[in-house]
């Protein structure tokens, strides 16, 4: 991939019509808000599934790898605070041209995926207490609608998003902290050891690490935090501060939920509920008001991150177009740029959220986000270390967190999926022949890009 340009500054404040309005609760609620989604609700089951009686421990280790990776965005954030986040950090270290296009689209990717793994998150809990039919259609049908009614919202306009951000956040973590309470009072001791003697696997390294794999989308997040980069109070010292405070807050209601669901469920019974582990587990200690309650939350978290993500997905997109770094086409919409990357983003999350399952749409965007953040931690090596002063052996260690994870999960997926694999290695040669394709229609023969 070339370096097709050297980086061209964009101020804050062409991309922040609303800059100071975000303070630093705010921030923090937009981040809880957007990691407390699909991540605790919908990977619970699969993280044990790849763990065993480990898996409370693999959110705790994906917290660890989440802490190494934020050191990279905290430094970024300072540095340069943007409502462009991570096109903007990419655009800084590696100029415009492919390979910032790229690995800003990895991230564009993960995040739609995210979108289409919370939209069947809500369906699979909704089907929870309505039964109304084969979960095969229904999921995947709820979601649908989810992400219809998520655009509707996102198209009457920002305030209509913003206003709920910190209640739905406050509801989500109070709605779990309950559940982790009174899942732990009636924790049984005997369940966090007897997943093998149940019938469940003994916990391999490699399947340990690829739970990790997957708990890291549970953390991931925190990125979005960086899109609001030129709207928060102060910047240069509140995105970082948020993007900890809320990695913490979410580590800690993570691991003590994870305790809890293995406190009150055998091995077999997580593995088997899945997809709503956490609604199975409240049984035990509240009954059917326990399954209910658990319902409730996990629609508000649903819904919530949905809305968020296609916000900052939207927002992300119309931001690369503006840059120039992926083509765009009206179609004869009416509207702005952000409108039709709503659309394309939305469009996007339903194809993907109709055609794959929540264990390949997770697998999708596992793959994705590391890739892109190990580029984001390379770029600061390799482009800004002269710039901005950051400790180049943490971001040397975030690096091999994220590659030994990343190998792990890939080793379990060529074994158990073959075909995420083979949709992945296809997604990215396409993603990135058609960027470099891009690319050539508008840079020059000086190297410089048609703007």
């Amino acid at each position: 991939m070339d370096h097709e340009s050297s980086p061209s500054h964009m101020t804050s404040s062409e991309h922040s019509p609303a800059e100071g309005s975000l303070s630093l609760t705010g921030a923090i609620s937009l981040g809880t808000g957007v990691m407390i989604g699909a991540g605790i609700f919908a990977l619970t089951g699969q993280a044990a599934g790849l763990a065993g009686d480990l898996f409370p421990l693999a959110f705790l280790v994906a917290a660890v790898v989440a802490g190494f990776s934020a050191y990279s965005y905290v430094k970024l954030s300072n540095a340069y605070p943007s409502s462009g986040g991570v096109a903007m950090f990419l655009k800084e270290e590696y100029g415009l041209g492919t390979t910032t296009g790229v690995f800003a689209l990895f991230m564009y990717v993960s995040m739609v995926i995210n979108e289409s793994l919370v939209a069947r998150t809500f369906g699979a809990y909704v089907l929870q207490v309505v039964k109304i039919g084969s979960d095969s259609f229904w999921i995947p049908a709820l979601g649908v609608v989810l992400l219809v009614v998520a655009f509707a919202i996102n198209l009457a306009g920002n305030q209509y998003v913003q206003a709920s951000a910190g209640v739905m956040a406050l509801l989500k973590v109070s709605g779990l902290a309950v559940l982790a309470v009174v899942g732990l009072a009636f924790a049984s001791s005997s369940n966090f050891s007897n997943g093998v003697a149940s019938g469940g696997a003994a916990p391999s390294v490699d399947g340990f690490l690829a739970s990790v794999a997957l708990a890291i989308l549970a953390y991931k997040g925190f990125t979005t935090i960086t899109n609001s980069g030129g709207e928060i109070v102060d910047p240069h010292r509140n995105t970082g501060k948020a993007i900890i405070v809320s990695i913490a807050i979410c580590s800690v209601v993570y691991l003590v939920l994870a305790v809890a669901v293995a406190g009150n469920l055998t091995l077999p019974e997580i593995i088997a509920a899945e997809n709503f582990a956490l609604a199975r587990a409240a049984e035990p200690a509240l009954g059917q008001a326990g399954l209910w309650f658990t319902v409730a939350i996990a629609v508000i978290a649903t819904a919530s991150g949905v809305i968020a993500s296609v916000f900052a997905a939207s927002r992300m997109l119309a931001m690369l177009s503006t840059m120039k770094e992926v083509p765009h086409r009206h179609l004869g919409m009416p509207g702005t740029v952000r409108v039709h990357a709503m659309v394309y983003t939305v469009a996007f999350a339903i194809v993907l959220t109709v055609l794959f399952d929540l264990r390949r749409i997770a697998a999708l965007g596992a793959i994705f986000y590391l890739i892109m953040d190990i580029a984001i931690h390379w770029g600061i090596l390799r482009h800004l270390r002269s710039r901005i002063e950051v400790n180049s052996t943490i971001v040397v260690i975030a690096i091999v967190l994220d590659v030994v994870v990343l190998v792990a999960f890939l080793w379990i997926k060529v074994t158990a999926d073959p075909l995420i694999l083979y949709v992945s290695v296809l997604s990215i040669i396409g993603l990135v022949a058609a960027e470099r394709l891009f690319m050539r229609s508008h840079t020059g023969p000086d190297g410089q890009m048609d703007m």
